[in-house]
This record gives C-alpha cells, sequence and structure tokens, in this order.
C-alpha cells in the first residue's frame, strides 16, 4: 500500500487548468449569501477556484469565471482582496 492517496484537483475559474487544490485560492459563497476568501479549503459553502498569478485572477475578472462558478455577482471588495492575498503570496 502506498501511503499517498488521490491527490483533489480542481478547476481554475481564470486559465481553466486543472491543478491541484493546495496550489489555489478558494472563493467561497456562504449559505447567508456572503462572498469570502477561504484560505483553508475547509469551510463550508460553495467554493470557486483561482491560481495564485495575477494573470489568472485578470482573466477571471475578464471572463466573469468567478461569478459563473459561484452563481451571484462578486463584489468589487472579493477581488481587491485576492489582488492583495495574491500579492503577499508572491512576496514570499
Amino acid at each position: 500500500m502506498s501511503g499517498k492517496g488521490k491527490v483533489p484537483l480542481r478547476q481554475c475559474t481564470g486559465c481553466r487548468e486543472m491543478k491541484s487544490k493546495k496550489e489555489m485560492i478558494r472563493v467561497l459563497r456562504t449559505a447567508e449569501e456572503e462572498i469570502v476568501l477561504d484560505m483553508t479549503g475547509r469551510k463550508n459553502g460553495r467554493g470557486a477556484y483561482i491560481c495564485r498569478s495575477a494573470d489568472c485572477l485578470a482573466k477571471a475578472l475578464k471572463n466573469r469565471g468567478l461569478e459563473r462558478s459561484l452563481k451571484t455577482p462578486i463584489p468589487e471588495e472579493i477581488y481587491g482582496e485576492l489582488k492583495k492575498e495574491l500579492d503577499k503570496l508572491n512576496e514570499s
């Protein structure tokens, strides 16, 4: 028996590539219709994933990928939070 199981893959809403769940940022729509960033990947709700690159964020904004995946309009503040989070991740 091997120690590792399957690696969960998710599709980026920007570039549409399948990548490991751990390599991506999850944007979540909660039961209360709030849109939040889920850095743990464990909160309850409908999730959409985006790569940790500014290019993918720009593509997702242009093609409205997050809005389509979460089936709700995305407030500008969420895109701002995502940009800050990407900047933080790219610094380290």
